[in-house]
């Protein structure tokens, strides 16, 4: 049998070169101290600033009273889409227990599983493109300035506008519901196309919104290729593109200056003796890198994060270890691509994002379904918290961590008592009571063998 080639080389020479290689494809679970990783002073020009930063932040004001007027459940926070900051210590020690293993440092969630409108972290990147998309077209036409109530934004007129025009994206599922639910509500055109692995309850709900929704027998990468082309077919087609768009990145990015608030409101302080780790749930890089990139500005580097991807999906642990970014993908490599955790089902990295987070991140780990519904049914049972498998995966995090030379390589081990984690969870309030009963179940089968 002939052996397998990528990029013109044979596997065998990509395993010597990259030995980790071997345990990817093995699917055991690894943890990746990221080389590349550089101090934040001296970081090489990147493609987006601060500056677009807060500039995105300026734009989630102006939509504030749109958004408080057309989801109700916004109203509380006048318009901004945010979620709380929980500390879970008995999640801690839940973990502590299960695994045997100890850390250092206060525990919190990052709960996107409760973002307003579509209940994951997507809301934060897909509603904003939408948002600045829709700007964009009311200003070329002359309806709005940046000095207007955007309230117009819910009146007839615009929604009348707004319907010449299509918005296409292509997803996994959370994406979907934050593209197809914002989209249709200010008038547009939506279809999205989503791949095997999205759920049909999310189908079902975007259909129920006014959504075309196309579905395909492959991964998430059939889907976004053929949405892209089929959207811009359409010469007032707009696609909104998770492997290469700045403005979900941006959009993302905005989370780490409401982090920053929450922290401060919580007493937390973060420096050089009060160092802060973030677990990030990664698909296809967009979502975390964002985030990094907006706490890098932030906390620089008193802050380290980390992506987690599932055994069978680590698309952005691959592109930055080879250095070949999207050129490479899992399947190059016999890794499947199939995992329960939903949204991080991506073979293919966004060239975009690893190109910005390959300087930024600390680290990868991977992780196995089965740890994710374990501690699914864990943080059901510690703090009555419901997420989705997916939003789990960062909660391994500082186990992970301290097993690791990572903590003595950068001289933190005596600083860990005066640490923070924080876990991104990244859906769940929108899953079916069901569908919930039925992985809170599954975890318990497994912690009771």
């Amino acid at each position: 049998m002939t052996e397998p080639h990528i990029l013109g080389k044979p596997l065998a020479e990509w395993t010597t070169k990259f030995p980790l290689l071997n345990q990817l494809m093995n699917f055991e679970p690894v943890f990746w101290v990221n080389p590349e990783q550089k101090r934040f002073n001296d970081l090489p020009p990147l493609s987006i600033s601060w500056k677009d930063i807060l500039n995105a932040a300026d734009r989630w004001e102006r939509f504030s009273p749109f958004l408080a007027i057309t989801f109700p459940e916004t109203q509380g926070t006048d318009g901004i889409i945010e979620s709380p900051l929980r500390k879970i210590p008995d999640m801690a020690s839940a973990i502590e227990g299960h695994y045997s293993k100890n850390f250092s440092g206060d525990l919190y969630l990052k709960c996107d599983n409760d973002l307003p409108i579509t209940g994951s972290i997507k809301a934060r990147g897909g509603i904003y493109e939408v948002l600045k998309y829709a700007e964009t077209l009311a200003m070329k036409k002359g309806l709005l300035t940046e000095d207007d109530d955007y309230k117009k934004f819910a009146e007839p007129g615009f929604r009348e506008f707004f319907s010449q025009y299509s918005i296409g994206v292509g997803s996994t599922g959370n994406l979907a519901l934050s593209i197809g639910t914002i989209s249709a509500k200010l008038g547009f055109s939506v279809s999205v196309h989503m791949s095997a692995d999205a759920k049909q309850w999310k189908k079902d709900l975007l259909r129920s919104k006014g959504v075309n929704v196309f579905e395909y027998k492959g991964d998430f990468s059939e889907a976004i290729s053929e949405g892209r082309q089929l959207t811009i077919e359409d010469p007032k087609g707009y696609f909104v593109d998770d492997e290469s768009s700045k403005d979900l990145f941006l959009g993302y990015s905005v989370a780490a200056l409401r982090l920053k608030n929450q922290l401060d409101e919580d007493g937390v302080v973060v420096d050089k003796d009060h160092p802060l780790f973030v677990y990030l749930p990664c698909g296809v890089g967009g979502s975390p890198g964002g985030i990094t990139f907006g706490l890098k500005h932030i906390f620089n580097d008193n802050v380290h994060c980390f992506f987690v991807e599932p055994t069978h999906s680590p698309s952005v642990l691959i592109g930055l270890l080879t250095g070949e970014h999207d050129k490479v993908a899992v399947q190059d490599f016999g890794i499947d691509n199939k995992t329960e955790a939903d949204g991080l089902a991506v073979g293919r990295p966004s060239n975009f994002a690893t190109n910005i987070s390959q300087h930024l991140i600390s680290g990868i780990y991977t992780i196995e379904d089965d740890e994710l519904f374990k501690l699914l049914t864990l943080l059901t049972n510690s703090e009555n918290i419901q997420v989705e498998p997916s939003a789990t995966s960062g909660l391994l995090g500082p186990v992970k961590l301290n097993q690791s030379d990572y903590l003595k390589e950068q001289n933190l081990v005596d600083n860990m008592d005066q640490s923070t984690h924080i876990v991104w969870s990244t859906g769940g309030s929108l899953v079916p009571q069901s569908d919930m009963n039925q992985f809170y179940q599954k975890g318990q089968n497994l912690l009771d063998q």
